[in-house]
């Protein structure tokens, strides 16, 4: 006896290999489930790269519009104080005296339609009215703001 076995033991014939038939219907199924494998992967890759590519545009966007907000607020604050300013005496004087000529009217060119401060209270003060110009009857500037 020799150690690997007894001597009349038959040797085991190697396995058949499958029909041809077979092997090739089971290499098309693994050809077709590889492609199809493969095919899903690229379209997830495809799909991961539109939505970075979406995100990343979104953000840009985001970030001019979060800029154009705080232009946009600064713009309304600036109006906001101009609108303030105008609205003041003293600007209203300003505009009236330089861009549009004006001054204070004189005393003759001004009626009073209640009683004069400091008068005697039963009494009505009347100031003259001027003279009618013309046939119109109205006393009209002569052409030019602020002269009699």
């Amino acid at each position: 006896m020799n150690s690997f076995g007894p001597p009349n033991e038959p040797v085991p014939e190697p396995a058949a290999a499958p029909a041809p038939r077979v092997a090739r219907r089971k290499a098309r199924a693994f050809v077709l489930v590889w492609s199809a494998a493969v095919l899903a992967t690229c379209t997830a890759f495809i799909c991961e790269l539109s939505l970075r590519g979406k995100t990343l545009a979104l953000g840009y966007e985001l970030g001019r519009a979060r800029s154009e907000e705080v232009r946009l607020r600064e713009v309304r604050r600036v109006l906001a104080v101009e609108s303030s300013s105008y609205k003041t005496p003293e600007r209203v004087e300003v505009v009236a005296r330089t861009l549009l000529g004006m001054e204070q009217p004189g005393r003759d060119r001004v009626i009073p339609l209640g009683p004069v401060p400091g008068a005697h209270v039963g009494a009505v003060a009347r100031s003259p009215r001027p003279a009618a110009s013309g046939s119109s009857g109205s006393a009209a500037p002569s052409g030019q703001p602020g002269t009699p």
